[in-house]
């Protein structure tokens, strides 16, 4: 894949839109880092399992530090990192599988702290490193692997979730997008919270979803894809949920809100109510 960095070479299928996605990612952290002090290894990038776990390291130059966690955990182990180290950009990469299956009670805490990381998720309808079993937003009735007489749940509408449990930053993209997704990741890492970054990456072996999304004339697709239009109030929640039933693919950011301390901040005023002991005063009240 490249010639400068071969130590981080790694395999897609041809076509997959976790490319894309990377790129975005590349184009968002750079975009960070310029014009200020700031380096490259001031941020740090934890990854599940699953193909998305291969956003780790970017495609060329400085690389961000990268944590390759177990299936699902990729928030707590984030917020471990954030949490030892404040001052860091952390950012999740997850597929819908690891993220919103085996990950999915992880979502709700982290949202009720408001911990200041950004997560993008990575969602192709499908588990694709393990060969196409079906995933929470596998639609009804497909068949894969897991469910060949079709699959019998409803598909999980993650943008509708995230805005059930709390998330304070929720914003939609496509992988074939990579300026624009970057942008909104970027937005994503500026907020002061917990923003969640979901986007749509086709996976061309398993679950390929192109023409879905973008559309096509000939074949007489229409596409799902639409941008939010420019007079949507991402404050206001009630238009949030408004905008997500519209359906589709929607572009830009869902909803926003900035009125919600962190968690570091939250602990920060709880640690000022604390009573300050000297090291003497904390072993002598464990003495009977």
């Amino acid at each position: 894949m490249t010639t400068k960095n071969p130590e981080y070479d790694f395999k897609w299928c041809p076509g997959c839109g976790d490319f894309g996605v990377r790129r975005a990612l590349e184009f968002a952290m750079a975009e960070r880092i310029e014009g200020t002090d700031r380096l490259m290894e001031s941020n740090v990038v934890v990854a599940g399992i699953g193909c998305s776990g291969n956003l780790v390291h970017l495609l060329e130059g400085p690389q961000p530090y990268g944590f390759h966690g177990i299936h699902g955990r990729s928030l707590p182990i984030a917020m471990g990192v954030k949490m030892g180290q404040p001052d860091l950009n952390v950012v999740v990469v997850a597929g819908d599988g690891d993220f919103l299956s085996i990950g999915g009670e992880h979502i709700a805490p982290q949202a009720g702290r408001n911990l200041n990381i950004t997560a993008v998720v990575m969602d192709n309808g499908v588990y694709g490193l393990t060969k196409g079993q079906s995933s929470p937003t596998t639609e009804l009735g497909e068949l894969t692997s897991s469910t060949p007489y079709g699959k019998i749940e409803d598909a999980l509408n993650p943008l509708e979730l995230y805005l059930t449990l709390g998330v304070s930053f929720i914003a939609s993209g496509f992988s074939s997008q990579p300026r624009v997704l970057g942008k909104l990741i970027g937005e994503g890492m500026d907020h002061q919270g917990f923003a969640v970054v979901h986007v749509q990456s086709p996976c061309t072996t398993y679950n390929d979803t192109y023409e879905i999304i973008k559309g096509n004339r000939q074949k007489g697709i229409e596409g799902t894809m639409w941008t939010i239009p420019e007079d949507h109030d991402s404050s206001d929640r009630a238009m949030a949920y408004a905008r997500i039933q519209d359906g589709g693919l929607p572009i830009g950011v869902i909803y926003k809100d900035t009125s919600r301390p962190t968690l570091q901040q939250r602990l920060h005023e709880s640690q000022k109510k604390a009573p300050v002991r000297t090291t003497q005063e904390i072993i002598d009240s464990f003495q009977f």
